[in-house]
């Protein structure tokens, strides 16, 4: 078999001081994280590659993201480290998007130099929210004055290409104006804005909080209502919703994501990363000593794969092509499907312009749903 060619990479940085409340991520709770650790492990996967026949990195890539956990954490000269694990020659494309997320607390001048000299041109930063007990609630080391204070450091670092996490769908005992979060957003300026809806996942200090009574499921009314907000303040604001979580001014959409949702090929390296060589989906090894007990034994860090069928990839195509404001093609739906299509514009539910079908925010909140109506409709 031929490896699949990959110009896209993901890494994962597993390192976080505190595991989030609602935290279901690989992690590895420490309070300070060990660049020299994560990068032998890194270095045994990039190692093994050949011999896996899975992938090949491209001579030079397109995307690469380092996400986490809490890569800030790791500190200044980790992203100089990874460069050379890649392979520097493979990031000397001047057009090549290099992000890394951070946290307030850990984006320090220090680090933020460090990563730009580099080659990080692009910050995706944590901030959730900025009310304080919100913040407590949820488990966060920054204060409100903390995302204020990271996005200057970044900015005099030399930072254009700036993200700001935050997240909805908070229960209402907690307190936190939604409203007031995306304007302090706002006054920031950031050329790009993700939003994650709150979630309650098995085995998270959340999951066992509401198992126990002691907290509420999600409030899906409030979940919704956050959500059509902030696609109308965002909106009105000047960002693109150019997909269900992600707004941006025009020419700061993340290129990296985008990878993903066109389903083309991509690598995920350390702990519980995932990769993708259509049809075939491989994840890593979830927790961090096992991974890199094996990445340093060369004995392999997968830990499963699937292989997409037909009827699965179709599916997924559907999926990811309604996640993205620039929906499916007419051409790609059947007479059925684009019945259907039609029939969700008459709710508002759709779009249909251009040669394509797309959601508008109230039909992403029904995503799920439609997918798999689109799906039993033939496409």
């Amino acid at each position: 078999m031929t490896p699949t060619l990959v110009t896209s990479v993901y890494v994962h940085a597993p390192f976080c001081v505190r595991r989030c409340f609602y935290c279901d991520f690989a992690v590895q709770v420490r309070k300070q994280g060990d660049p020299g650790e994560w990068l032998a492990a890194l270095s045994g996967e990039v190692a093994a590659l050949d011999a896996e026949g899975l992938f090949s990195l491209a001579p030079s890539l397109r995307t690469l993201y380092v996400g986490g956990g809490t890569p800030s954490l790791l500190g200044p000269d980790a992203m100089s480290g990874l460069g050379k694990v890649i392979g520097t020659d493979r990031l000397g494309d001047p057009e090549l998007e290099w992000t890394a997320e951070a946290n307030p607390e850990s984006l320090t001048p220090q680090v933020a130099e460090a990563w730009r000299r580099a080659g990080v041109n692009r910050i995706s930063l944590g901030v959730q929210t900025f009310h304080e007990p919100a913040l407590r609630w949820m488990g966060r080391v920054h204060g409100p004055e903390g995302a204020r204070r990271a996005v200057a450091v970044a900015r005099a670092a030399g930072f254009e290409n700036l993200s700001v996490d935050l997240i909805f769908g908070l229960p209402g005992h907690v307190g936190r104006s939604w409203r007031h979060d995306l304007e302090e957003a706002l006054a920031l300026d950031p050329p790009h804005v993700s939003l994650y809806g709150l979630s309650v996942e098995e085995g998270t200090p959340l999951g066992r909080a509401v198992g126990e009574g002691r907290e509420r499921p999600v409030d899906e009314d409030r979940y919704g209502d956050e959500f059509l907000e902030a696609a109308e303040v965002l909106g009105g604001a000047g960002y693109l919703h150019y997909e269900v979580s992600n707004f941006a001014r025009a020419g700061f959409q993340s290129r990296h994501n985008a990878v993903y949702w066109s389903g083309a090929p991509y690598l995920g390296l350390g702990n519980g990363a995932h990769s993708f060589a259509p049809p075939v989906r491989r994840w890593n090894l979830r927790e961090w000593d096992a991974y890199s007990a094996a990445a340093a034994e060369g004995s392999g860090t997968e830990a499963g794969r699937e292989i997409l069928g037909p009827p699965e990839a179709r599916m997924e195509r559907i999926w990811l092509g309604l996640r993205t404001s620039e929906g499916l093609a007419r051409e790609e739906l059947s007479a059925a499907g684009l019945g259907l299509a039609e029939a969700w514009e008459a709710r508002g539910w759709a779009r249909l312009d251009d040669g394509r079908v797309s959601l508008t925010p109230v039909g992403w909140l029904l995503l799920d749903r439609l997918t798999v109506e689109l799906d039993q409709a033939g496409a």
